[in-house]
């Protein structure tokens, strides 16, 4: 039987235990607290972010030319495409390759392709429009792209990464 002078109420709650809750909660809000400045110090600087994409204004590129442009220390290959390399490209679709991917999912506009420039062997830079498949070509060891950064031929593993980007409007190409 609880008296008048004992701390238990009606419902069953003791000020004991909310002095407990009180404390708990205090606690972890005060180590939340200290914690937060070494999370936030794990995030990237300024200049980083500032690295993570970059625009590329495209209106001087003509059909039948490529551009190298860098993009957080990597090259990148920008290939304003003939309409016979969008069509060749189109028709090793069904070819048998080592990395199978259809030129449409590597193309967000059939005459713009995207693709960094580093061979996925042993990450040398080909050059743009030699090899067997006049794409790009890695004399380092081998390795043969199509017009559409597709490995045809030699030891690279995959095709030429696509990377995440965005047209802007007609002129410029936002990368990252």
């Amino acid at each position: 039987m609880a008296t008048s002078g004992s701390n238990g109420g009606a419902d069953g709650v003791v000020r004991r235990d909310f002095l407990t809750i009180a404390a708990g909660a205090f606690t972890a809000v005060g180590v939340a607290a200290a914690i937060w400045p070494f999370v936030h110090q794990m995030n990237p600087s300024a200049d980083v972010l500032a690295l993570s994409s970059t625009e590329v204004d495209i209106s001087k590129v003509q059909a039948g030319q490529a551009i190298t442009v860098l993009w957080r220390g990597k090259p990148v290959f920008v290939r304003h495409r003939t309409e016979a390399e969008i069509d060749a490209a189109r028709r090793d679709d069904t070819a048998s390759l080592p990395d199978p991917q259809k030129d449409a999912d590597r193309v967000k506009k059939a005459e713009w392709l995207i693709t960094l420039g580093v061979c996925t062997h042993l990450g040398c830079v080909p050059l743009a429009f030699q090899g067997d498949y006049k794409g790009w070509f890695c004399p380092c060891h081998g390795s043969h792209y199509d017009t559409s950064g597709r490995i045809r031929k030699g030891p690279a593993p995959r095709n030429l990464e696509v990377p995440q980007y965005a047209f802007l409007n007609d002129t410029r190409v936002k990368i990252g």
